[in-house]
């Protein structure tokens, strides 16, 4: 399971000109399913990024977690973080996992994050075409695999 995780003064997600989720200070998720993830990967993935302590404290250093400041966090399915380039032009996803794998396990996901602590949990619509918006603080982005948390 990957995640692309950045720290946003606020972010939104939007749908057929609707907003289908909206947060203030915290974290966009973009989130990448592969094939051969089990719950065990949504779990170690949401108890880092949980406890990620990469909001600054008052002497301006990055000490503070989610948690700390109140943040919350937008998770957006994303199974384009699961391509390979290494080959011609064109990405190939195979890599991804099917729909009727992923939907759960990303629904999994943004529910463990409750479980974390994390107190407002909202996500984008998976499979649709979304607009996502998002002020980035920092900017901090971080690139997060579970493959590498197992190690």
């Amino acid at each position: 399971m990957k995640a692309i995780l950045q720290r946003v003064s606020n972010a939104s997600v939007e749908v057929d000109d609707n907003i289908a989720g909206q947060i203030g200070n915290g974290f966009l998720i973009l989130l990448g399913v592969e094939a051969e993830d089990e719950k065990s990967d949504a779990d170690i993935l949401a108890k880092k990024i949980s406890g990620l302590r990469i909001f600054t404290d008052v002497n301006d250093k990055m000490n503070l977690s989610l948690g700390d400041i109140d943040g919350e966090i937008l998770v957006i399915s994303n199974f384009t973080l699961c391509a390979d380039c290494s080959h011609g032009r064109r990405p190939s996803f195979i890599a991804a996992a099917r729909p009727d794998k992923a939907k759960p396990l990303y629904e999994y996901f943004c529910e463990k994050l409750l479980e974390c602590g994390v107190k407002k949990v909202e996500k984008g619509i998976f499979g649709a075409d979304m607009k996502v918006s998002l002020l980035n603080d920092g900017p901090v982005t971080l690139d997060i695999n579970s493959k590498d948390l197992k190690k």
